[in-house]
């Protein structure tokens, strides 16, 4: 019985190994993956609806904890720079729509926080971290062109002085694209 066990365990983790492989192996000029998530108002968004603006794309692991606080506020900080980029920034994480809705208030964010409590839209992206009864968004950004593409993809995250590097990239991603037009 412990054996069989063990089989069914190794083959659910090589399982989500592969399925977790693929969903990395995103790379820039991929079309991003599709997602329709609630936030914290309720309020449904989609991929689509951003369709013809860029898109700031973020995972964070938990509202209100220090790493995801600092990275969100310095995307509050910079999100007038990037509405001037007529870039929109969208958070997620596993969190319900409560936490989200608190998080946004205790620290004023502009910005909508979506709620992927079943972590499939983390895992369409290669974001998902599981452990067991451990689950949460790993700390990745993704930069999304007006035709949905994905034109950036980071996997490094450090909280602090992240949104001034999306920012950065931004600007010479779309003079790129301008220059291609």
């Amino acid at each position: 019985m412990k054996f069989r066990m063990l089989v069914l365990w190794m083959t659910g983790a090589l399982l989500m190994f592969s399925f977790a492989a693929s969903a990395s192996d995103l790379k820039p000029g991929d079309p991003a993956p599709a997602f329709d998530l609630l936030d914290q108002h309720g309020k449904r968004h989609a991929l689509a609806d951003y369709q013809g603006q860029w898109l700031v794309l973020y995972f964070y692991p938990k509202d209100d904890t220090p790493g995801c606080t600092k990275e969100a506020c310095h995307f509050r900080d910079q999100y007038e720079h990037l509405l001037e980029k007529k870039a929109a920034v969208v958070g997620v994480s596993l969190d319900d729509v409560q936490s989200h809705k608190a998080f946004m208030e205790k620290y004023k964010l502009p910005f909508p926080l979506l709620a992927d409590p079943g972590g499939k839209v983390a895992m369409a992206y290669g974001s998902l971290y599981k452990l067991g009864p451990l689950r949460f968004a790993r700390r990745h950004s993704f930069i999304i062109d007006p035709q949905g593409r994905l034109a950036k993809i980071y996997r490094e995250v450090k909280p602090a002085g992240h949104a001034q590097q999306i920012l950065d990239d931004l600007g010479a991603l779309q003079a790129a694209s301008a220059a291609a037009d």
